[in-house]
């Protein structure tokens, strides 16, 4: 199985942390269990890592709140979508947290439905991705030239063919 690395990373203080993140991350867990049983015929599994941030990191850099990474690529990348802030509650003071704008609508808490999204947009370019397939060139002789009767490399699979 590929991994396809989920990352994604909160405000944590005194072992809690604010309604938004607590939300996403349950939004999360299950976007996540959906993807590994769309993605397991595939051959690519989600693994999700958690990190926590803690109050001088959050000051420093309030937006890497509530912020998701899938295959290496911030969320909002694979959606298209804009970050903004807005007034958080308790864990969080004061201070304005990331929303995600997506199609128009601004989220707060990101939903289950924009991670599978992500997540299927994601594995679809992995599957796609030479570098991450075993799909390698042909190698086509002069006797085979011109026919479909091409000779795979070794990490390619059997049945190809020469343009």
């Amino acid at each position: 199985m590929k991994a396809m690395p989920i990352l994604w990373k909160r405000l944590v203080m005194g072992g809690e942390t604010c309604t938004r993140c607590e939300d996403t991350g349950r939004q999360l867990e299950a976007a996540v269990a959906k993807l590994a049983a769309a993605l397991q015929p595939l051959g690519i599994e989600p693994v999700l890592e958690t990190q926590e941030i803690d109050e001088p990191a959050f000051k420093a850099n309030t937006p890497e709140s509530n912020r998701v990474w899938i295959a290496g690529k911030p969320l909002e990348e694979w959606l298209g979508a804009a970050v903004g802030m807005s007034r958080c509650c308790s864990v969080c003071g004061t201070s304005d947290c990331r929303t995600l704008e997506v199609d128009g609508r601004t989220y707060e808490t990101i939903p289950e439905e924009q991670f599978i999204r992500a997540g299927l947009i994601a594995a679809s370019q992995m599957i796609a991705s030479p570098s991450s397939s075993n799909w390698g060139s042909t190698s086509c002789g002069s006797s085979n030239a011109g026919t479909d009767q091409c000779s795979p490399e070794p990490d390619r699979p059997e049945g190809g063919c020469c343009d």
